[in-house]
């Protein structure tokens, strides 16, 4: 059977994409918000302790080899003069914004794949390389000029959105790579595995067992043993993408849902485990009571510094906060963990509403109009207002953070998440 997603072999494949990345975004905006940072190291942490990890690093501390995910503790041994500053989610929401409204004046967005990334789809005359460069370098010069100084991208043009994001990876910072069907897929070989969109260390060692170790290696495979590689279509689409076709992926929301939080020292008891647990289930259940959707599934877990434990809970199908807890509590004596260094709640199996027939024995539907008066008065009063007792130690513990993929911050109530106007008087 063919893949309706697969392309027709096409003669010409003209550039149609353009693929912006913002450069080490959560640092260059901390450098754009404060001058005493500029020129500096610097690593934007999500808890000050050692033991926490960089969610990102300045390019002056990158020349170190610190990196997203490394140890705050092995970031100040590789970099003694390295500053710490504690993520704003806030403010890197309100510069994505600034950063989308001078960005549509050149070009309008097709997608908004991230906090810092952007696909643009090129048109008639835009798909010409030297106008596509010329829209590119108006696009540095806005943001430099409108949303601040530091903010600077990698830019890349291709004849797929694939193409073109892989053309931000090969030039940073401050980028700017155009790719050509001419160019595929030799312009991709010097790339790392990893620096392809959706090979993870753990797809890269399925890969290797198919003998595909290098970038090259994955460019010349044949659509046999890139499938083998992939175990999956998704394969065949790959060998199609690497060459230029514009191949349509399937994309699914709302897969699963939820929160977790880098536990602060004095958090790091059993006690304090199970408050913020408390806590992220009240913030996940009124997530999804916000998005209309309902879970059968949730998974809890501590991550430990020396063991970790989770637990898998099949729920009836609910959003109730209540009843979320008091699965989660029968479950908790249960824990074995050592060393707790953070938690988090995911649920899955999520349905929208109007799928779900809730069940004749159980209270869930009952405390329906009681979650949905509770959500009302905080969006109207404010953040925990009204909250369950349970979680009275850990109420302002895990604020709302930017994680992959995610663009916005959820509101749990009426001021909640909101930055000043960091571009008053700024005209574009």
């Amino acid at each position: 059977m063919v893949d309706k997603n697969l392309p027709i072999m096409e003669k010409e494949r003209p550039l149609r994409y353009l693929f912006l990345d913002l450069n080490a975004y959560f640092a260059s905006v901390e450098q754009d918000v404060n001058e005493d940072l500029r020129g500096k190291p610097i690593i934007v942490c999500p808890v000050m302790a050692d033991t926490s990890f960089v969610i990102a690093a300045s390019y002056e501390a990158k020349r170190f080899g610190i990196k997203t995910g490394t140890l705050i503790g092995d970031a100040r041994k590789m970099c003694p003069d390295v500053i710490l500053v504690d993520a704003r989610h806030t403010l890197y929401v309100a510069y994505h914004k600034r950063v989308i409204e001078v960005l549509e004046t050149i070009l309008p967005i097709e997608q908004v794949c991230s906090i810092d990334e952007f696909r643009f789809r090129l048109l008639g005359e835009e798909c010409e390389p030297a106008k596509a460069v010329e829209i590119a370098k108006r696009m540095k010069e806005a943001l430099h000029e409108h949303v601040g100084p530091c903010i600077n991208c990698s830019i890349g043009i291709g004849p797929n959105g694939f193409i073109a994001k892989l053309g931000t990876e090969i030039q940073k910072p401050n980028g700017l790579v155009v790719i050509e069907s001419k160019d595929l897929p030799e312009k991709l070989y010097d790339l790392k595995l990893t620096d392809f969109t959706g090979i993870n260390h753990r797809m890269a060692k399925r890969l290797n067992a198919a003998g595909i170790f290098t970038a090259k290696d994955l460019c010349d495979a044949s659509q046999e043993r890139i499938h083998q590689g992939f175990h999956s279509i998704v394969g065949e689409r790959w060998w199609y993408m690497l060459r230029g076709f514009d191949v349509k992926m399937e994309t699914r929301e709302h897969q699963s849902l939820g929160h977790s939080h880098i536990l602060p020292p004095k958090l790091r008891t059993d006690a304090g485990c199970r408050d913020v647990l408390l806590r992220l289930l009240q913030k996940s259940s009124a997530r999804l009571r916000a998005n209309n959707l309902w879970t059968n599934q949730m998974v809890i877990y501590v991550r430990g510094m020396k063991k970790s434990w989770s637990v898998r809970i099949k729920l009836p199908p609910t959003q109730d906060t209540v009843t979320m807890n008091e699965f989660f509590l029968r479950e908790w004596p249960n824990h074995d963990y050592d060393r707790p260094l953070g938690v988090g709640v995911t649920f899955y199996d999520l349905m929208p509403a109007e799928q779900v027939t809730p069940s004749l024995f159980d209270r869930t539907q009952d405390r329906s109009a009681f979650n949905a008066a509770i959500d009302k008065v905080n969006q109207k009063y404010g953040k925990n207002t009204v909250y369950l007792a349970g979680m009275d130690k850990a109420r302002d513990s895990a604020p709302e953070r930017i994680a992959f993929n995610k663009t916005w911050l959820f509101s749990e109530g009426k001021g909640d998440n909101e930055w000043i106007d960091t571009f008053s008087g700024k005209k574009i």
